[in-house]
């Protein structure tokens, strides 16, 4: 009994956030930064939840529409859009990954007793993307599981974009080579 009364006394914190009017949730562990939504360079011949790359402090970095990813429609970018800077782990190899928010709500702590499972329908997410539904009064947050959303599959083509990057940037700066700078 002592056992499971320390188990719900430990909380965990969690970023709150919204995608297609439902709010989700990742452990804010896992969440590096939150950036404003900036250019994003497409890059060909990736899957269509992969928006494209972003230069984040000369890093590549992914940024992945986790509305498409859900089979939902494309989100338009409005003033709120961000992108969610978070770390995922799959065959202990880590990766820093971005994902569009369509905005960011609050940083909330949930409690074991706070947490459901989640149901086998009615929801737009597959249910291993879930780790629980969270508790927020009367309505609940989907609790992301980013390394199951973001799994090893998807992580190989992410390290395959990343170096598809590289090698483009690579290639315009010898193109650019001798030629003068756009000002």
């Amino acid at each position: 009994m002592e056992i499971k009364e320390s188990q719900e006394a430990v909380q965990q914190q969690f970023l709150t956030f919204f995608l297609a009017k439902e709010e989700y949730a990742v452990n804010i562990q896992r969440v590096k930064e939150i950036i404003e939504y900036t250019t994003v360079t497409k890059v060909p011949k990736v899957p269509q939840w992969i928006r494209g790359v972003i230069n984040l402090r000369g890093n590549v970095v992914p940024v992945v529409d986790l509305a498409v990813r859900f089979g939902l429609e494309q989100r338009p970018v409005t003033k709120t859009t961000c992108i969610v800077i978070v770390e995922v782990e799959q065959d202990s190899e880590r990766a820093v990954m971005g994902v569009i928010a369509d905005a960011v709500n609050q940083v909330i702590d949930f409690a074991p007793k706070d947490i459901e499972e989640p149901p086998a329908f009615g929801t737009r997410v597959r249910l291993e993307y879930l780790l629980g539904m969270g508790k927020l009064g009367k309505k609940f947050a989907l609790i992301l599981n980013i390394d199951s959303v973001l799994s090893t599959a998807d992580l190989l083509t992410v390290s395959a974009l990343q170096t598809a990057a590289v090698d483009s940037q690579t290639q315009a700066g010898d193109s650019a080579e001798g030629q003068p700078e756009a000002t």
